[in-house]
């Protein structure tokens, strides 16, 4: 079994960061990526408020640029889910992937996290088979179709912006009367004819044989319920802790790991960085942050 310095779980900007500082310190650096490079930041298609980037930047974009970075360090990725860690109060900790097991003095915990279910009956049905939880994963598939967006937020509101330049129709469903993302991205939205918004609507159940072509809403103030023929949902209405495998095992609140300043968790040598860990502010920039300090006191601690 190969023994590292530090075991970095997932590979966001929190996870890469972390890499770089960790491999500049010429700590032996591995990075367990159960899923994509770069978790959710690499499935943003315009990142506009990330320091250094005037016009903006493509997430998949600045994911490789910070892998490139991490890797010249000489930090290594393997792609393998986390499904427990082990003998955590040892010198040397386990972590256990579905294919291997891997021993490290120090373990940085960012695994970010992922996004919320819509919660109807059948919705498991219908994943990958009109239902999505990415547009920019997913997005080609409808060219020309008419799709719908459910969330208020920050993200299906640029989701919906996006499908607009795919989809013949998007639909933006909200359960409230108005939308919460910033002015400039409303403007756009306002200005964009393709998209039309349903406020004050709720879904309650999807349909289709085999493949989602019809869903019904329910007006939150009437009751009154409508049929809304669509090919595509993307559903956007927030995220959630992705961290199950830490359950009594690490001290979390909602599903998020408790750390100190410094980013320690109550297991010495076990630390957590990024949107993993409570926090008001869950951003690239703040992800980064976090990395930064993360692989700055893990350098510290082993010394």
């Amino acid at each position: 079994m190969q023994i590292y310095d530090v075991i970095i779980i997932g590979s966001g900007p929190a996870g890469l960061s972390a890499s770089i500082y960790t491999g500049r310190a010429q700590l032996k650096t591995l990075i367990l990526e159960g899923n994509i490079l770069g978790g959710n930041t690499a499935l943003t298609d315009q990142i506009d408020n990330y320091p250094g980037f005037p016009f903006g930047i493509n997430g998949d974009e600045l994911i490789d640029n910070m892998w490139r970075q991490a890797e010249r360090f000489g930090a290594e990725l393997k792609y393998e889910m986390v499904e427990r860690l082990e003998n955590l109060d040892e010198q040397l900790k386990t972590v256990v992937t579905t294919q291997a097991s891997y021993q490290a003095r120090t373990i940085i915990i960012a695994v970010g996290v992922k996004r919320r279910e819509l919660g109807i009956a059948n919705e498991p049905d219908y994943i990958g088979r009109g239902l999505s939880y990415c547009a920019t994963c997913d997005g080609a598939f409808f060219k020309g179709a008419t799709v719908a967006v459910v969330g208020g937020g920050e993200s299906a509101v640029k989701e919906a912006l996006y499908l607009a330049s795919i989809a013949s129709k998007v639909y933006l469903i909200h359960w409230l009367d108005e939308f919460q993302a910033n002015p400039s991205a409303l403007d756009k939205m306002t200005e964009e004819p393709k998209i039309v918004p349903l406020t004050n609507k709720t879904i309650k159940s999807a349909h289709g044989e085999g493949i989602l072509n019809k869903l019904v809403i329910e007006d939150t103030i009437s009751k009154q319920q409508q049929e809304l023929e669509v090919e595509g949902l993307f559903v956007s209405i927030g995220m959630v802790a992705a961290a199950d495998f830490l359950e009594g095992i690490l001290e979390l609140e909602d599903g998020y790991i408790v750390t100190n300043n410094d980013l320690e968790t109550a297991k010495p040598g076990i630390f957590a960085a990024g949107d993993i860990r409570i926090k008001k502010a869950r951003q690239v920039a703040t992800a980064v942050g976090d990395g930064a300090i993360a692989g700055i006191m893990v350098t510290e601690y082993l010394k």
